[in-house]
């Protein structure tokens, strides 16, 4: 099969996989190697969708080990000449301000800091960001996002959701509706510290609206112009920068990081900290250039990994990254690659939840079968909010492959809650 035949699969992006040019010598060998019709048949090649064709919707049609075999194909095929250039920048980025009600404010990123002036009592403690990494049309995308959110207003407004949770507690009795999640309303969080913050979504998910964004996302330049906003909100609604935790999903992982890193470069500070949701494979970059989340990007980086052969990627990306049963395919009761990269997303938002925060114990491992083998020894830390900040390095846990996901989750039987969320369930 000719390059121009690769090239039109992967949707006409500049992918140089037939002989090197005169500039990159190499060893015939290894240039044969290079070639996909060595590892790829005339017929996989042609069963490569382009670009173009790849959706959301049939990569969640497709069974997880086939959905993962066709996202690595893709990102080998991609990464052959390194000469993939990122092409998109989204111009006007949604953000969204859940309130305590259950509304929430509309807004752009241009616009949401004269939002946040109307608000006295904005930044007075912790601040977290959630940045998405996929659009909310999928069901299994929006779920995952409005159970994180959920879960933030719940820990935010702890004090009254103590007393509405114990009021449905008592008079809820739909039996569809009442479910034995730990996500949800717990008798934990009777007793549980209360916290209080804001929330700040920048829906970055949304402008990738078809796969080719997704890959072809200019993580750099979208960061910077993060990054430049957060300092605008830390210098005119006097943030404290130690307050400032970015939650991002996805390839907006690595967005986060060049985001933190602009912010560094414009203040001499670093943030507090980045919390990566199964950080994702980096399609195109430039050449010569480092790009991606790495430790050092804030004051503490963690990563949960949860499809590292599907939309995940299996490379170190923080102080400590988390791999739930091991680095594979997907997690346990994940159907397809995006359910399998949403759970880490899910993990994070049960962990949040008021009374889990150590849901999800783990320890030191290189593989699940060592992690079995030494469960329990070793310096045990907790995946999610309630994660150290002195650890480091690569930690595995065993989860559920069902709400509740976390092995130390609370067995008796819990209530659902209701009482914030009536607007979010309509969009995330």
């Amino acid at each position: 099969m000719n390059a121009l035949k690769v090239l039109s699969l992967l949707g006409c992006l500049a992918l140089c996989l037939a002989t090197p040019t005169s500039n990159k010598r190499m060893d015939n060998s290894v240039s044969q190697a290079l070639k996909p019709s060595q590892w790829l048949s005339v017929q996989e090649l042609e069963g490569i969708p382009s670009i173009d064709e790849l959706t959301l919707e049939r990569l969640e049609s497709m069974p997880l080990d086939k959905g993962a075999e066709l996202l690595q194909q893709l990102y080998h095929l991609s990464q052959i000449n390194h000469d993939l250039e990122p092409s998109f920048v989204p111009s006007q980025i949604p953000v969204y301000i859940p309130r305590p009600n259950g509304e929430k404010i509309s807004t752009t990123l241009t616009e949401v800091i004269s939002n946040l002036k109307q608000n006295t009592n904005f930044g007075q403690d912790e601040v977290t960001i959630v940045l998405t990494g996929l659009p909310q049309t999928s069901r299994t995308v929006q779920k995952a996002t409005r159970k994180l959110v959920q879960a933030y207003m719940q820990r935010y407004n702890l004090k009254q959701q103590q007393e509405q949770g114990q009021k449905y507690g008592n008079d809820y009795d739909d039996k569809e509706q009442r479910t034995s999640s730990e996500e949800d309303y717990s008798e934990l969080a009777k007793n549980a510290k209360t916290n209080t913050g804001d929330m700040i979504i920048i829906d970055l998910g949304s402008t990738l609206t078809n796969f080719k964004r997704y890959a072809m996302l200019d993580i750099e330049q979208t960061g910077a112009k993060i990054g430049q906003w957060i300092v605008q909100m830390v210098n005119q609604l006097d943030v404290p920068h130690e307050t400032v935790h970015i939650v991002a999903q996805g390839v907006s992982a690595h967005v986060a990081g060049a985001a933190a890193n602009e912010f560094t470069r414009l203040t001499g500070h670093k943030l507090r900290r980045i919390t990566a949701l199964d950080p994702s494979k980096i399609v195109a970059k430039r050449r010569n250039t480092l790009v991606g989340l790495s430790r050092g990007d804030a004051e503490f980086v963690d990563a949960i990994h949860t499809s590292v052969y599907g939309m995940g990627t299996p490379i170190r990306t923080g102080n400590v990254d988390f791999y739930p049963n091991g680095p594979a395919n997907g997690v346990p009761g994940a159907d397809n690659v995006v359910e399998a990269s949403m759970r880490a997303t899910r993990y994070f938002a049960e962990s949040v939840r008021p009374g889990n925060e150590r849901n999800f114990p783990a320890v030191p491992a290189n593989s699940l079968k060592q992690y079995k083998q030494n469960d329990g020894f070793g310096k045990r830390a907790y995946m999610g909010i309630d994660a150290a900040y002195d650890i480091e390095g690569d930690y595995i846990l065993q989860v559920n492959p069902k709400s509740p996901f976390g092995r130390n989750a609370p067995a008796q039987r819990q209530n659902n809650f209701h009482g914030v969320h009536t607007e979010w369930n309509k969009d995330f």
